[in-house]
């Protein structure tokens, strides 16, 4: 059975979580090669198995070397296990037992890889993964790599999952749009979302931008505003180092948007070494979604 074929029908158990990002009406999947809209607005099964359900183009530095190094980081150097540790035993310590089936969606997914780590770790069969990211190349490279969960090329201001049809959603180091976590929240859904607090690979902002004043995490406000539209159950401080060989500290370089806009000697300095301390920091807020 081909990956286009077993996509589909996944997609096929769950089609009631989708709608039409064009006119917002239910969906089917047709044939094992479409998924169309009850006004026929249609988008193929890729053969790799994902689905592109962007009305637009769009213009990315989000490339396939980035996604590919991004992949290399979190599923061979472990730098971010202790996120994924705390997650999965916040969605086990959650859910019922009696519940038959748990939708968890990953918005901003880039090539799947943490919502992958997750998933792996929770290892309970009722769960779907869904990912999605506006990015053509990270969905192209997730399901390349990851076959269970469901792959979506789509716009988060134009999604294209149906209202409170997700147990879960996970943003990990990505943009919210609360109004849209709501609206696809089920009742005392949960939302996780994962920030960067002000050590936050310090070592490569430190050597990428020495000469100029580093840019600080600040969370304040993007907790305020959390909490503004989800009931805040708990909040965990991730606070860590880990060495990273030469090759890695490279891959950290490169899935980075912070090498964009930095001077080509700085990088070399940075990677041009045996190995380094690397300083993960994060802040997991844990929030639900009440009526």
């Amino acid at each position: 059975m081909s990956k286009k074929i077993r996509s589909a029908a996944r997609v096929h158990n769950v089609v009631s979580a989708f709608r039409c990002p064009l006119c917002a009406s239910s969906m089917r999947v047709v044939d094992h090669t479409s998924l169309i809209c009850s006004r026929n607005h249609t988008y193929d099964f890729a053969k790799q198995g994902y689905l592109n359900l962007m009305t637009h183009p769009i213009n990315s530095q989000y490339n396939k070397e980035l996604f590919e190094a991004r992949h290399r980081v979190i599923m061979e150097s472990n730098l971010y296990s202790d996120m994924y540790t705390i997650i999965s035993n916040v969605l086990k310590d959650h859910f019922d037992a009696l519940l038959p089936s748990i939708m968890i969606t990953d918005l901003g997914c880039g090539e799947g890889s943490h919502m992958q780590r997750i998933l792996e770790e929770c290892h309970d069969p009722r769960i779907t993964g869904v990912g999605l990211d506006i990015s053509k190349e990270g969905i192209l490279m997730a399901a390349k790599q990851y076959e269970d969960p469901i792959w979506l090329v789509g716009d988060l201001a134009n999604s294209p999952l149906a209202g409170q049809s997700f147990h879960v959603i996970l943003n990990i180091l990505s943009p919210s749009n609360y109004k849209e976590f709501k609206r696809m929240l089920a009742n005392d859904g949960l939302v996780i979302k994962v920030i960067p607090r002000s050590n936050y690979l310090i070592e490569l902002r430190e050597a990428l931008f020495k000469d100029t004043e580093k840019e600080s995490y600040k969370n304040d406000q993007i907790t305020s505003l959390f909490k503004e539209h989800f009931e805040m159950l708990n909040m965990y401080n991730v606070s860590y180092t880990k060495v990273l060989t030469r090759a890695e500290l490279l891959d950290l370089v490169q899935m980075s948007p912070l090498a964009w806009s930095a001077k080509s000697e700085d990088i070399e300095g940075f990677i041009n070494r045996d190995s380094g301390e690397i300083t993960i920091d994060l802040e997991i807020l844990v929030g639900v979604n009440k009526s």
